[in-house]
């Protein structure tokens, strides 16, 4: 091998991070990248900066459920701004499960009830017994979240463009105990195996990690596939605080920008000794999950009587044929996941595997309610909502396929907070593929 091709493997190896086919898809690397970022991307940054889409209700004083000892994060990059009152939409503030503007009207005197789905008996027989239908399937055994409880006085509006996902200084033990208790306590780990799953844990050689890896490709594809979202999920985040890192913070000013350190340090294959290239196809793995989850979707919001409801009619509607247009572009990937392998072994076993993962994905989206720094606490529960979100539209394709093209849907719905972590989680995992070239041209010129 020449010493010019041996430099060349080494650049490549350091700064093309990760290529060609992903494990468990036909999909590669490269497609991804021509369609996200050339084709998704611009129209999807600019839905989610429609008001429909930017302000999103969360609790973010919900205790956490397993431990006590939580240190809260006193740095001013961790704090949330919420919104006030006034800034809010009023159709937003109205609307919880209907998209139209008389649908609205009934939910409103709806939430005056003394809990959420309580139905006034002035309303049609039909709509109370939609809602009812509506309240019984959020509170069901099909959702993978643990949603917050919106009516609660805790509950409030936040403005998601105002307070950006970026690096806020959360690190340490803390942040640590979180993710370690996501990977050790909730995924798929066999006994025998003694290292440990988070992958920022310290690599102790490559004849463990090879070990470590081998396991994992031994598993039935459902809890590969856990795995793999969890990490991919993991990766995500990281390229996020590493493409919004504080560079620089004066009392004048603070300057965001891309640390290429940071990312080195995360994904790099050999100061990661080949565990972040193995991230980032987890994250591209995500990416496609997400993706199919959307196409699958498209009915329901083809519906004529969905509305990305505000109450800016001309708004409202020119943001629902955008969303369209981007559903449609999805619809039209040319190498999706085929989800048919999930679950499709003997029924018994495969619906007490899917039990498992639902309550698995579930117990992680309790855990964000113990992470100490409140914006990453808002985007660790929007994140894990929404792909929550994208496993409850998988799972209910039948469902979704038997919807009446015109009317109340009884059997399956989405609520505006579903909606609205579904595409912004999205729009995340689309923006960590799109940074992935941003700092690829980065590290070329600093060769």
């Amino acid at each position: 091998m020449s010493k010019k091709f041996k430099e060349l493997s080494r650049f490549l190896d350091r700064h093309v991070l990760v290529s060609g086919y992903l494990d468990d898809c036909t999909c590669d690397v490269e497609t991804i990248d021509k369609f996200n970022n050339y084709r998704l991307f611009p129209r999807l940054q600019k839905l989610l900066e429609s008001d429909y889409f930017r302000y999103y209700k969360v609790n973010l004083k919900r205790p956490c459920p397993f431990w006590k000892d939580i240190s809260q994060c006193g740095r001013r990059d961790c704090a949330v701004k919420p919104c006030q009152s006034d800034e809010v939409p009023d159709g937003i503030k109205s609307a919880s499960y209907k998209y139209s503007e008389e649908g609205n009207d009934l939910i409103e005197e709806c939430e005056q009830a003394e809990r959420l789905g309580a139905v006034d008996e002035s309303l049609s027989e039909e709509t109370q017994k939609a809602v009812l239908q509506w309240t019984k399937h959020d509170d069901s055994s099909d959702n993978f979240c643990e949603a917050d409880d919106i009516q609660s006085p805790d509950a409030e509006y936040v403005d998601l463009l105002l307070n950006p996902e970026r690096y806020t200084g959360y690190k340490g033990p803390d942040a640590w105990r979180i993710w370690n208790v996501i990977y050790e306590e909730n995924c798929f780990k066999p006994q025998t195996i003694k290292r440990p799953l988070n992958p920022l844990a310290s690599s102790q050689g490559k004849s463990e990690e090879n070990t470590f890896y081998s396991w994992l490709e031994g598993l039935c594809v459902e809890k590969r596939a856990f795995y793999r979202l969890i990490s991919g999920l993991h990766a995500s985040i990281n390229v996020h605080l590493s493409a919004r890192y504080l560079l620089q913070d004066t009392w004048l000013e603070q300057i965001w920008g891309h640390n290429v350190t940071e990312f080195q340090q995360r994904f790099d294959g050999i100061l990661t000794e080949g565990e972040g290239p193995r991230r980032l196809k987890n994250l591209y793995f995500l990416y496609l999950i997400e993706l199919k989850a959307l196409s699958k979707v498209v009915p329901f919001f083809e519906r004529p009587d969905f509305q990305l409801f505000t109450g800016n009619k001309v708004q409202d509607a020119d943001n629902k044929i955008l969303l369209l247009e981007i559903l449609h572009e999805i619809k039209s990937f040319p190498l999706h996941f085929d989800e048919n392998s999930f679950f499709a072994g003997d029924k018994k076993e495969a619906n007490k595997l899917k039990e498992e993962f639902r309550l698995h994905f579930r117990n992680i989206s309790r855990i964000m309610d113990c992470v100490g720094c409140f914006k990453c606490r808002l985007w660790g529960k929007l994140q894990t909502q929404g792909l929550g979100t994208a496993l409850k539209i998988l799972f209910s394709e039948k469902l979704i396929a038997n919807m009446p093209e015109s009317g109340p849907s009884y059997e399956f719905q989405l609520t505006r907070q579903e909606i609205v972590s579904l595409f912004n989680a999205f729009g995340r995992i689309s923006t960590s593929v799109k940074e992935l070239e941003n700092f690829r041209n980065l590290l070329q010129n600093v060769r």
